[in-house]
């Protein structure tokens, strides 16, 4: 059992900037003992000083990420995230030797019987994946990885009298009336014209360097890599190949239907890009209160949902381990991370009044419910499992929640639930859609961004067969990927959104007609962690394998029963 430091709320936690060179030596201490150690009680014993030393070095640099997301103008605290990510690359490293002592460990097998066989998996795959010869070329990836991001960041959209990025411009392209859509979009898409040769750069220097990294690394290229780095142990190319095919059988004609029903409710003859967003000609549904409305409202859900979600959602109030109110000088997006000296998580969101609000408290709400639930483990690799895993937990408890959604939305209920149970439908082809791009070009490294577009474009044309440019041939030439970051940022990683949706569309069967067994599964699945791979964890929730076809065949039938049972007279169309 991990002993875990007492503290009264976040604020309150101190900080101290780690010494780098002090961590270095006693971890080669450390290390050097674990080599020569003559039992595995001596090297269990040392693997577990040596991951205080890491928990000691992550709380800090968690506490100081945190804190400068919630306001990026704090001089202090900028200054020791730059620190941080200095430091960080070598700290891996360090962490990497310790992987190559313990799969070589002549106690290996008495090791694994008392830290459990996916530590080894994740120290196979983590030594597998760089070495010191690749570290510039990595420290060059993430120089443009993090051009890609201020790039973005830096978007100024003149529009409506104002100012705005490419997040406060999201209302306005949910618009009710179609011409401001319209002209929002444009808005919008003209900052990638005008950035169209930057974007480009960008994206085929990043698939040049990582073709380089995985070569020199000794693979073909850089999907085997890629695989490798998201700690894919149990499931190939191939899977996920099959997994996309299954995807355009089963969904996209379900998918194709939804867009023609939306085109209906909106009155359109045709439904374009610019629709897409939009569900009721009266407008999506939004929260009815305001953002503290909003948590008051979750905490009473909480409290009704199980004594566990109660205790956690107080001790989250109770210690300010939320921070999800838009304000000045704030970072935007939303995440959950683990305060692991503390054993317990931190949520960050901004709320912006829409049902995304309810959406991003949910979904990091299931995040940070899991790796709390999970904080027993004694090693730092079991406080969240591999990405795909842990989208279940979060994209599961935002359909955990539906009994409550009236709560939230009121005579809304219907509105929201129709749209948030579609667009995990809508979803799963476009996320099937980047993964099959990306393995296109980094199978093909030496496409020009030209065809690149192209590529996409074919793909799009596919996966999205609805989608309609309106004549407009800057999107119809393929450059809409360009606003997805996880292509540039962090290459293979989507379709672990999408294997995890058909995971928690299983709950959300489940659920319906025996939620007290649902939840049961849901909670030892939080509290398993990462102690499994992705596919162990799936059957220990008594969940469909998503690269077994049934998964889907057992659960659309259930989903298009409740889609089609809601006529689209029953919604207020202004």
């Amino acid at each position: 059992m991990t002993t875990h430091q007492p503290f009264s709320n976040f604020e309150n936690l101190p900080y101290v900037r780690p010494d780098l060179a002090a961590f270095e030596r006693e971890w080669e201490q450390c290390l050097n003992r674990f080599r020569t150690a003559t039992s595995a009680e001596e090297q269990s014993e040392l693997l577990a000083q040596m991951n205080a030393y890491r928990i000691e070095l992550d709380t800090a640099a968690t506490i100081v990420s945190i804190r400068h997301s919630c306001d990026t103008s704090d001089e202090f605290y900028s200054a020791e995230q730059e620190y941080m990510d200095t430091i960080r690359p070598i700290v891996a490293e360090r962490v990497n030797d310790l992987y190559r002592a313990l799969i070589s460990s002549p106690y290996r097998a008495a090791l694994e019987h008392q830290w459990g066989v996916q530590l080894f998996r994740i120290a196979e795959l983590s030594v597998r994946s760089q070495s010191p010869a690749v570290i510039e070329l990595l420290q060059r990836e993430n120089a443009l990885a993090t051009e890609y991001q201020k790039l973005l960041a830096s978007a100024e959209i003149p529009f409506d009298g104002k100012t705005l990025n490419l997040s406060s411009i999201v209302p306005y392209l949910q618009h009710t009336d179609r011409a401001i859509r319209r002209a929002a979009s444009e808005a919008k898409w003209q900052y990638f014209r005008d950035h169209a040769a930057e974007l480009d750069r960008l994206y085929d220097e990043l698939v040049k360097v990582r073709t380089e990294i995985a070569h020199r690394l000794g693979y073909a290229s850089f999907t085997e890599l890629g695989y490798v780095r998201m700690l894919r142990s149990d499931y190939t190319a191939a899977d996920v190949a099959r997994y996309r095919q299954y995807v355009l059988r089963h969904i996209v004609p379900v998918a194709v239907r939804l867009r023609q029903r939306q085109a209906r409710r909106l009155g359109l003859e045709r439904l374009t890009f610019v629709d897409e967003p939009l569900h009721y000609r009266s407008g999506n549904a939004t929260p009815k209160g305001s953002p503290d409305w909003i948590i008051a409202q979750a905490r009473t859900m909480y409290a009704e949902m199980s004594p566990q979600t109660d205790e956690f959602f107080q001790l989250m109030e109770q210690r300010h381990l939320m921070d999800l109110l838009t304000r000045p000088r704030k970072a935007t997006g939303g995440y959950c991370t683990f305060l692991a000296a503390y054993g317990v998580p931190f949520i960050f969101a901004n709320f912006n009044g829409t049902a995304h609000d309810v959406d991003v408290l949910t979904h990091e709400f299931g995040h940070a419910f899991q790796c709390y639930s999970s904080r027993h483990h004694r090693a730092p690799e079991y406080w969240f499992p591999t990405y795909e895993a842990c989208e279940i937990h979060s994209m599961s408890m935002e359909f955990f929640a539906w009994p409550w959604i009236k709560r939230f939305f009121g005579e809304d209920e219907d509105k929201y639930q129709f749209q948030h149970l579609s667009g995990a439908l809508l979803f799963l082809p476009y996320a099937v859609l980047v993964d099959h791009f990306q393995h296109e070009v980094y199978n093909n490294p030496t496409m020009s961004p030209a065809e690149r577009k192209q590529c996409w474009r074919m793909l799009e044309q596919q996966y999205l067969p609805f989608r309609d440019y309106d004549g407009d041939s800057f999107l119809d030439s393929g450059v809409v990927w360009q606003q997805q970051r996880h292509i540039y940022e962090s290459p293979f990683y989507y379709v672990d959104y999408a294997l995890a949706q058909i995971c928690a569309l299983q709950f959300w069967v489940r659920a319906k007609t025996d939620r007290a067994s649902a939840w049961s599964d849901y909670l030892e699945l939080c509290r398993a962690g990462g102690t499994r791979s992705f596919l162990e964890l799936v059957e220990l929730a008594h969940l469909r394998s998503p690269f077994d076809e049934r998964s889907f065949t057992e659960i659309i039938g259930d989903i298009t029963a409740r889609l089609d049972g809601v006529p689209d007279t029953h919604f207020d169309n202004g």
